[in-house]
């Protein structure tokens, strides 16, 4: 089942159990995605499951930049709901890598580039974001690029 395809059965679900954050976070995923289609090649233009987990991706950063927005103006009622939010799309990714997966990588791509400062990192990042997108925070990988290139 592809990944559009679980987007309406779960929609439907969430309609009959009245989940409505559930729903509305999953039409706006939904809108979020056709209008990357327009912008890609119009109303018959179809995304690929790869390209939905950047939209859901981009969606979630979103949440949490909302998240953080909320909490500093004290407005944890919105933020509770932007969390909740973005839980829901997490369910959407592949499983996250474990952060030892995500060094075992990074070494990987260290090793592949040649980098040996802090102004390789572009290239690191570059070799390594297609093989770990989706599945680890990019935070927590540039973090470790650092780490990891600074120990090099």
């Amino acid at each position: 089942m592809s990944l559009q395809e679980q987007l309406v059965n779960d929609m439907k679900e969430a309609m009959k159990a009245r989940d409505e954050v559930k729903v509305s976070t999953i039409r706006m995923l939904r809108a979020a995605i056709k209008n990357k289609e327009i912008e890609k090649g119009g109303t018959s233009y179809k995304l690929s499951d790869k390209e939905i987990i950047d939209v859901i991706i981009t969606a979630i950063k979103q949440r949490k930049d909302s998240i953080e927005q909320f909490t500093k103006g004290n407005r944890n009622d919105l933020a509770e709901k932007e969390k909740k939010e973005a839980e829901i799309l997490q369910g959407y990714l592949p499983p996250q890598m474990s952060e030892d997966d995500i060094k075992a990588e990074v070494k990987k791509a260290i090793a592949e580039t040649g980098a040996v400062s802090q102004k390789d990192m572009g290239k690191v990042m570059k070799a390594l974001m297609p093989r770990v997108a989706g599945k680890a925070d990019g935070a927590v990988v540039n973090r470790l690029v650092k780490e990891l290139i600074g120990s090099n």
